[in-house]
């Protein structure tokens, strides 16, 4: 199915969503499988714990923080692809971060370990049928699809992608000025 299928956006998730191609969702996952293709561990390692200004996350933080977000969604994929109707909450990225220890790791370990969760989510995806992927269950008081959620997985990493090359790439420059 494609995001297209998605029969209703759920607000806040819409931005990820939104971001995502209208492909097949096992195409969009496997596009999105490595960070290496987008932005080389190298380059990220240069930067450090530099950050484009005072209280926002580090490139280790924003990795991590991909990684927590997928496991995230894709639990309540999982839920909701069962049927299971009991609401689930959001959960505090802020404090997750704050405790992810994520500036005590090295890209590469992230690296690792988010194509190692992509695989286990792509994984899951294939093993929905259409009728699982449009069941619907109620995360952060919105109601949202299985398929939503997958989309949801591949705009929140492009979206902190964007970020990282927007705000943080141009600090190599400014750094070795």
């Amino acid at each position: 199915m494609k995001k297209s299928d998605i029969p209703v956006l759920p607000k806040f998730f819409d931005r990820y969503i939104n971001i995502a191609d209208n492909t097949f969702i096992l195409d969009a996952l496997e596009q999105g499988a490595t960070f290496e293709k987008l932005i080389p561990a190298r380059t990220l390692e240069d930067l450090g714990e530099l950050r484009y200004a005072p209280g926002k996350w580090t490139v280790k933080d924003i990795v991590q923080h991909i990684i927590d977000n997928e496991r995230i969604m894709t639990y309540r994929a999982m839920r909701f692809s069962r049927n299971d109707q009991t609401p689930l909450p959001g959960y505090d990225e802020e404090l997750f971060g704050q405790f992810a220890n994520a500036n005590h790791r090295t890209i590469a370990d992230l690296y690792d370990e988010y194509a190692s969760l992509r695989q286990a989510s792509i994984a899951l995806y294939k093993s929905f049928d259409d009728e699982m992927l449009l069941r619907s269950g109620v995360c952060f008081n919105q109601t949202i699809t299985v398929l939503a959620l997958g989309f949801v997985l591949v705009g929140h990493a492009t979206h902190h992608i964007n970020i990282i090359k927007e705000r943080y790439l141009p600090l190599l420059s400014t750094n070795n000025a």
